[in-house]
């Protein structure tokens, strides 16, 4: 198949209670995010489609956490997003198969430092379907990097969070030009 399902920053850190940075973690939980997710990584896999988690990360030392970039310049400081910690682990919760590709990125896009678009021309992928959190980061950025790259977007709106429903508006609205959005009920049928 040419389709690729993408799942972005599904960690303890972001979506965990405890995590460091899980201030809408809640709101994961609340609208069940990583249940829907699972549902499309399931379909995906009986489909044969490529399955992909990437999840921001930095190495224990933090050498290649920016020093400059307004959304990581806290986290050696706070000691957040270590790959080899708890916080920089994927949720439980998340169906990771043995058979699944893991990425680990350092900013926010997940293309941006990652061999992502080296597997995904690998395996003549033209379709990818983007899920996780949050929308008007990490899937944002990686949305519009990939139209950029030529591949067909979609986006699945209830299998991605953000903050408030106003910035998940925002993100829906800017990203309707160059992408398809799709409900979970709509694309797994």
């Amino acid at each position: 198949m040419d389709t690729a399902i993408i799942t972005l920053d599904i960690i303890n850190e972001i979506c965990h209670p405890d995590g460091k940075l899980a201030r809408f973690s809640d709101r994961i939980s609340n609208k069940k995010i990583i249940d829907r997710i699972n549902s499309i990584t399931d379909w995906g896999r009986k489909k044969d489609f490529l399955i992909i988690h990437v999840r921001v990360g930095f190495r224990p030392s933090y050498a290649d956490a920016s020093t400059r970039a307004t959304l990581f310049i806290h986290a050696k400081k706070n000691r957040a997003l270590a790959i080899n910690e708890w916080g920089g682990q994927f949720c439980e919760t998340l169906e990771v198969l043995p058979d699944d590709i893991q990425i680990i990125k350092h900013r926010v896009s997940a293309f941006y430092g990652t061999d992502l678009d080296l597997i995904l021309r690998a395996n003549d992928i033209k379709q990818l379907v983007f899920t996780g959190v949050s929308t008007n980061n990490a899937v944002e950025l990686s949305a519009r990097e990939a139209h950029d790259r030529d591949y067909q977007v979609t986006i699945v709106e209830d299998a991605t969070e953000c903050a408030s429903d106003e910035e998940q508006a925002a993100s829906i609205k800017a990203l309707s030009r160059i992408s398809t959005w799709r409900l979970t009920d709509e694309l797994i049928q």
